[in-house]
């Protein structure tokens, strides 16, 4: 796999110490900031037939633990990468993992935050954004994203067939992957940022990269998301009509009624028919990378 030298220049190096991995496990449960968890909503998919569960991952500076769910019997199964919300991957994260599996993928989600902290332990979505996302730089992401990658083609999954998806924070690293690695054949991102502050952690945003996406991404939204707003999405729409080929294949799809963090099960953000009508969507957009 070949990062993208174009975005990479324009990402600062990072050169990181083993001792800086905070986190080594991934635990169980749900994140402590979204306690209490909606119990009478959560999905909870077990792992028959799937080889599910922890493993680390080799990236440049040591190990990162991550959760891979794979069908058993597959040969050879196409990849997606399953990418946290602020909460990292927690419970829901892991039950993602495990229904794509259920559809006949390796799906795995990294701890993309393993050297910032542990936001599962954090009880205040301010200290976390303060303390842990804001702290950790994209091209930190890109790089475990690509180790996470190289990983699975060791594993035996077929890398040519990969897909991408996030939720949230995960959301806007799902539109600067699409850009980054050309490997990639299709992204969904799930009420991702588009527009931002500029830092040497996050210097650009996807409105930013529409240019340069080498996979058609399809992003859900929520008209009613207040940390979102419209008009960024229908600016987003208007440039990726002008983007690379990938980005006029792209397309936005915006529920009226649903709020942020509509796919949240576990939540009382979650807007049931709007979340099952967006995993259609994604299981669509992703037949044309599955084969």
């Amino acid at each position: 796999m070949t990062p993208d030298p174009e975005f990479e220049s324009l990402v600062p190096a990072q050169s990181f110490n083993r001792r800086n991995f905070i986190v080594t496990s991934l635990g169980a449960g749900f994140a402590l900031a979204v306690q209490p968890v909606m119990a009478q909503t959560a999905i909870r998919t077990d792992d028959t037939g799937l080889l599910a569960g922890e493993v680390k991952v080799p990236v440049k500076d040591g190990e990162m633990v991550a959760y891979r769910a794979a069908p058993k019997e597959a040969a050879k199964p196409p990849v997606v990468l399953v990418i946290s919300e602020i909460f990292g991957a927690h419970e829901h994260i892991r039950d993602v993992c495990r229904r794509l599996a259920k559809l006949g993928y390796c799906a795995i989600a990294p701890e993309l935050f393993a050297r910032q902290g542990d936001p599962r332990q954090i009880s205040s979505i301010a200290d976390i954004l303060a303390k842990i996302t804001s702290k950790t730089p994209d091209a930190q992401v890109m790089s475990d994203l690509d180790a996470t990658v190289a990983w699975a083609t060791r594993q035996g999954a077929d890398t040519d067939r990969l897909g991408i998806t996030g939720f949230c924070w995960g959301g806007r690293i799902t539109w600067l992957y699409c850009a980054h690695n050309p490997q990639v054949k299709a992204g969904v991102a799930w009420y991702g940022r588009l527009v931002g502050d500029v830092n040497e952690f996050t210097p650009r945003h996807p409105i930013n990269i529409v240019g340069e996406l080498k996979a058609p991404v399809l992003g859900l939204y929520g008209g009613l998301d207040t940390g979102i707003p419209l008009e960024t999405v229908e600016a987003m729409e208007k440039a990726l009509k002008t983007g690379s080929a990938a980005a006029r294949l792209s397309e936005i799809h915006v529920y009226d009624n649903a709020p942020h963090a509509f796919h949240a099960d576990y939540r009382p953000s979650f807007s049931k028919a709007e979340a099952e009508d967006g995993w259609k969507r994604m299981q669509a957009w992703f037949d044309r990378m599955k084969g």
